[in-house]
């Protein structure tokens, strides 16, 4: 099959669209990915990259077309809000000029913004390109979860903008069964999968990195690994590392965000620079190295309804690791923790919650946290396998081309 894949993230940027880019054309697909001009998470472009620079590229023999964006910067609410728009209106209006080659069907990553699927509801009505649609964040809820937004004048019209572009969809895959009333709320009435989230072959392959790991802290470690976000309610992170800071716990964070900022500033506030370490950001090729550093690998959603619905996609890389995990979150998320046997979950936004269950494994011995590990790795190969995941999704693009 010729494969058009849109997405709003790609290459130098970490998302998981790259592995599948990577694994269709592996399995002898011809797959062209249009993208924006790599900005995140930053809000700057990459080197090598500009308005007037870096538009043609290759990526693992795959052809990469970029549209010019205007970044995000600091990340403010407008910020984001002209990017986004920027987007848009760029991807939609050179579509037609730059994904001139022909193509059996159109796989839209659909990572935030909703709006990432508007050039190939373009493409479809100049050409007749099937979509497959794959949500991995349902608007406008995540909108009103993340962006704090309640007005219905905003509300409303995306909504109905949501409803359009589901109404161009031949098939929509969804990455949590959660998202699955959302979309017949949504009017869609086509095919739904569910298709979620594979865990990457370096973790399960034996950790290997070509680049030295940092000197980490003695101590019992509990690692948190992703993005530094309002999302992420690292609040209770900080207020359970309060409560523990008598313990020879130490709480690891890789990544960076908007709220990183904050978060050192909460971290000098509370006088916890001996407890809580941002590590900062590191090669993906780096991660499962780190993790077996980890006693504990640790993931937070704050409350609100929309982060219910979904699990994170890193839950996956966790239960390779075979560590035990704590989720930090309603729903979906915490519910993957508990059927895989993996660890333990915990309300959301609450402290003390965290604080039992981290004293819990705290006090356990080495071999009854290993047990729990070795729960998730197994429950992860069963139901996370990339090969067999691929194959289901050469399926789907199949019977949308031929549907």
């Amino acid at each position: 099959m010729r494969v058009l894949i849109v997405t709003h993230y790609f290459y130098p940027e970490r998302s998981r669209i790259n592995d599948l880019a990577v694994g269709l054309s592996e399995r002898g697909h011809e797959v062209t990915v249009y993208s924006p001009i790599p900005s995140y998470p930053e809000g700057r472009f990459y080197p090598g990259y500009g308005f007037f620079q870096g538009r043609r590229g290759k990526f693992h023999g795959m052809r990469v077309l970029r549209f010019p964006v205007i970044p995000r910067g600091s990340g403010s609410r407008v910020r984001l809000f002209i990017e986004y728009a920027s987007a848009a209106l760029m991807s939609s209006l050179l579509a037609p000029a730059y994904c001139r080659d022909t193509y059996d069907v159109t796989f839209v990553f659909e990572a935030s913004p909703v709006s990432v699927g508007l050039p190939a509801v373009v493409l479809k009505r100049l050409r007749s390109i099937p979509i497959v649609f794959w949500i991995l964040d349902l608007w406008p809820d995540t909108l009103e979860a993340v962006g704090g937004i309640r007005s219905p004048f905003i509300l409303r019209p995306v909504e109905r903008f949501v409803r359009f572009l589901y109404d161009h969809c031949d098939r929509i895959l969804i990455s949590s069964n959660g998202f699955r009333a959302g979309v017949e709320k949504a009017g869609y009435r086509g095919p739904i999968d569910y298709f979620p989230n594979w865990v990457e072959a370096e973790y399960l392959a034996a950790p290997n990195s070509r680049d030295p790991l940092p000197e980490l802290p003695e101590g019992f470690r509990i690692m948190f690994a992703g993005n530094i976000g309002e999302s992420q309610d690292f609040e209770t992170i900080l207020c359970a590392a309060e409560w523990l800071r008598d313990k020879d716990i130490h709480w690891l964070v890789l990544g960076d965000g908007r709220a990183a900022s904050w978060v050192r500033q909460e971290i000098a506030r509370r006088q916890l620079a001996g407890r809580v370490h941002l590590l900062g950001r590191f090669p993906g090729s780096m991660m499962a190295p780190f993790f077996q550093q980890a006693d504990v690998l640790l993931a937070t959603l704050r409350r609100a309804p929309a982060f219910a619905l979904t699990a994170p996609g890193k839950l996956q890389s966790y239960l390779a690791s075979g560590k035990p995990i704590i989720a930090a979150m309603d729903g979906e998320g915490g519910q993957m923790i508990e059927d895989a046997g993996a660890g333990f979950a915990v309300p959301a936004s609450s402290p003390a919650k965290l604080v039992d269950c981290v004293e819990t494994l705290y006090r356990m011995s080495a071999d009854e946290r290993g047990k729990l590990g070795a729960s998730g790795r197994a429950y992860c190969e069963e139901h996370f396998d990339r090969g067999r995941l691929l194959s289901r999704l050469e399926g789907v693009l199949q019977e949308a081309v031929g549907g």
